[in-house]
């Protein structure tokens, strides 16, 4: 087998694990649910792993004060809350299946493709 062989074998068996972490960090997001409330426990956000609201419960007594903005408050900040979690879970799977970057920082949406990069042309990606 000629060098240019086992460079070729090499990238395609790194393409393979590259793939298969991508796989399980994709199927690992995809289950994520993240639970958020307001402080008075009146609204309550549910959010995917993509930050995609899932599910939003308003109890019954929201009603008794008719105040549109203090409610839009309440679920907006019930949502924000949600979707952090849910990202701060993601990148607890990023870091589990991905080599992590020079800085340490995890990013389960560019962290994989980063990491392709940080590597340079051996790993057969031009900068």
């Amino acid at each position: 087998m000629n060098r240019s062989d086992t460079d070729l074998t090499g990238r395609l068996a790194e393409y393979a694990r590259l793939a298969s972490s991508l796989r399980s960090m994709q199927d690992g997001i995809t289950e994520i649910r993240a639970t958020a409330c307001s402080d008075d426990g009146l609204v309550c956000a549910v959010v995917g792993g993509r930050g995609e609201l899932l599910e939003l419960d308003l109890d019954q007594r929201i009603f008794r004060d008719q105040d549109a903005a203090t409610l839009a408050e309440k679920i907006v900040a019930a949502v924000r809350d949600a979707a952090a979690a849910a990202e701060q879970d993601a990148v607890e799977i990023a870091k589990k299946l991905m080599p992590q970057r020079r800085t340490g920082d995890v990013d389960p949406m560019f962290g994989p493709v980063l990491s392709l990069l940080d590597n340079g042309p051996e790993s057969g990606v031009r900068r």
